[in-house]
């Protein structure tokens, strides 16, 4: 072969392979068009940001445990992250993992803390023990998020008096909660110890409401009503009025709830607090100083805060209260009347208010 046919026959061929690659290329190039486009359509925002500190995040929860993992289930499915979920005890609710939280301040373990109350996430914030972050939070209205943007707060239950309904008439029910301590509820009557759990910010808001000379006077009421015996949690308590072992019993929305899907015989009511509300307890969450995975905090941070997140927990057996007005419409949900004490004096309450539950109620 001539030099001239070999460059005409090698350009030939080159010119074959620069076509065979531009088609490869092309096909390349389309295949990753198509797998982007399925990611975007296959994967919701709030799951497509890949953090890039770890795959794992640490969530301390007191959150009820079927609840809270149903809501990190879909969120690990959305997100692929996946979620390390630590636990309180029922006894124990809020305020172990509060005293774990601040135990651990210098070398922190926990990315998240997702509480099933508000005030003790507040005496956190304060402590300087969450970070800021604002979520997007959409249509959480102001009352419900810091404004300093260390938490937020959404999915609410309501403080309720739990009564037996084959025992007792509606009518015949406490309408204040100051009604409780009447000597005729005496031996009747279950309370939860007020060191642990929602009833730590029920008998807060007590004692900001009344002033601490009624809060004192109730107490003193209130230990001879219950002959000094408390209950070790809400559950206990609406397992007892449930039982007919009791009448009448302080608790939480949801607790009663678990009690009506066992078929007992068992309702609520909402007793003013005294200022025409009784008081709702919503969820809160924030983001740990010094979280060791804060990007992926972060992302778990936006999906707990969001609408679908607050769905899921109104769907569920918990039956939250959503915050956002729109879901409640949605979900024909209604939302009692909410006492007016704000959720920062409540938290500023804590305190003397325990500490007097201690000298007058507690043994």
């Amino acid at each position: 072969m001539e030099n001239g046919e070999l460059r005409q026959h090698t350009g030939s061929a080159a010119h074959l392979t620069d076509k065979a690659n531009l088609s490869h290329f092309s096909l390349l190039t389309s295949h990753f068009v198509l797998a982007g486009l399925f990611l975007l359509l296959a994967c919701p925002l709030s799951g497509c940001r890949k953090p890039a500190d770890s795959a794992t995040v640490v969530l301390y929860t007191s959150v009820d445990e079927p609840f809270a993992r149903e809501v990190v289930a879909e969120f690990e499915k959305q997100s692929g992250i996946r979620v390390q979920l630590v636990t309180d005890t029922e006894a124990g609710k809020t305020t172990g993992l509060v005293r774990r939280i601040e135990a651990e301040k210098n070398h922190p373990r926990a990315d998240v803390f997702w509480s099933s109350e508000l005030f003790n996430t507040i005496r956190l914030a304060r402590a300087g023990l969450l970070a800021e972050y604002r979520p997007p939070a959409e249509d959480i209205p102001d009352r419900y998020q810091d404004p300093a943007g260390r938490w937020t707060a959404f999915g609410a239950r309501a403080r309720v008096l739990a009564w037996n309904t084959a025992n007792l008439k509606r009518e015949d029910l406490p309408t204040k909660w100051r009604d409780l301590a009447d000597p005729k509820w005496a031996g009747k009557l279950a309370v939860a110890d007020p060191r642990f759990g929602t009833t730590t910010g029920h008998f807060a808001a007590m004692y900001a409401l009344w002033g601490e000379a009624d809060y004192v006077a109730f107490l003193q009421q209130l230990n001879r009503a219950t002959g000094g015996v408390l209950m070790d949690g809400n559950a206990t308590c609406t397992r007892k009025v449930g039982a007919g072992e009791l009448l009448i019993g302080a608790t939480d929305t949801d607790d009663v709830y678990a009690r009506q899907e066992r078929r007992e015989p068992i309702d609520l009511v909402y007793p003013d607090m005294g200022d025409g509300g009784t008081l709702l307890v919503p969820n809160s969450v924030g983001l740990v100083a010094g979280a060791p995975h804060a990007e992926s905090a972060r992302v778990l941070l936006d999906f707990l805060t969001s609408p679908a997140a607050e769905r899921l927990l109104a769907v569920s057996g918990s039956r939250n209260i959503p915050v956002r007005e729109s879901l409640r419409r949605e979900l024909k949900l209604e939302m009692p009347p909410e006492t007016n004490v704000p959720f920062d004096k409540i938290a500023d309450a804590l305190e003397p208010a325990i500490r007097l539950a201690a000298e007058h109620l507690i043994h």
